[in-house]
């Protein structure tokens, strides 16, 4: 397939992880990038995507930083004529610290960086995207925004806002042919959670890494890519204003006793 033939493509959060699997998977399908990171890894990503015979472009932005964005979306028009997609997934995890830990100098920075970051890529992307005739938004929360129990406060509550910020924009961007929807990572092995994964790897504990979803195991960042790739693409086209988890199925119960397949429960 080639869904994205000839479409611009922002993707934040770009240089690792569910940023650097969606924008191999745009190019690969036919879009041209901008792979913008905080980190060099934007440059390493974008080399990937040329590599494999893709069109990219990479740029060092801090995404809550409303000049860095505005430079991105400034250099998507310079580069590829518009923007046809934006995909906001730039965010810090702001570590695991309680409320009575947490400093409001904590909040405030995860705040700005995963709430902020997706309000100012709507901002400025959505008008591009107009002059295009249309296209998506997809923006990356959390399960952690759609209940407690995946993240800590303060990047918890950055998530539920990335929801509501989906909805919200949703609506305020009605007849305007541009669609904005969120995906609800859960575990999923990334730049940001490679100290879980390598600490699980290093005691001999992967068995246990995911073991509270039903499928039993941690996500892999193609796997998120392909539902990001969705939701930005013609497929989707009747999806807005929605929050996608993708957790292996972590978001569809309470917690419960839970019943061992083949096994009675206790």
């Amino acid at each position: 397939m080639m869904r994205f033939e000839g479409k611009s493509i922002i993707v934040t959060g770009a240089g690792s992880g569910i940023g650097r699997a969606a924008a191999k998977l745009f190019a690969a399908e036919g879009g041209r990038v901008i792979c913008a990171d905080k980190t060099e890894g934007a440059a390493e990503t974008a080399d990937i995507v040329t590599a494999a015979g893709g069109k990219a472009v990479a740029t060092q932005i801090d995404a809550g930083v409303e000049s860095d964005v505005e430079r991105t979306v400034a250099l998507a028009v310079e580069k590829f004529g518009g923007i046809d997609i934006m995909f906001a997934n730039a965010g810090i995890s702001g570590g695991l610290a309680n409320i009575l830990d947490t400093s409001v100098e904590l909040l405030t920075e995860v705040l700005r960086v995963n709430l902020v970051g997706p309000f100012l890529a709507i901002k400025h992307a959505a008008p591009k995207i107009v002059e295009r005739g249309g296209g998506a938004i997809v923006l990356t929360a959390s399960v952690a925004g759609i209940r407690s129990g995946a993240g800590s406060p303060a990047y918890s509550a950055s998530k539920a806002g990335v929801i509501n910020l989906a909805q919200v924009a949703a609506q305020q961007l009605s007849g305007s042919n541009v669609r904005v929807n969120a995906v609800c990572p859960g575990l999923t092995e990334t730049g940001m959670t490679k100290p879980t994964f390598d600490y699980a790897r290093d005691a001999g504990k992967m068995d246990r890494v995911g073991r509270l979803n039903p499928l039993r195991r941690a996500g892999q960042p193609e796997e998120l890519a392909e539902v990001v790739a969705f939701l930005a693409s013609d497929a989707a086209s009747y999806v807005n204003g929605q929050a996608i988890a993708v957790d292996g199925g972590l978001s569809s119960s309470h917690p419960v006793t839970r019943q061992e397949y083949g096994k009675t429960a206790v």
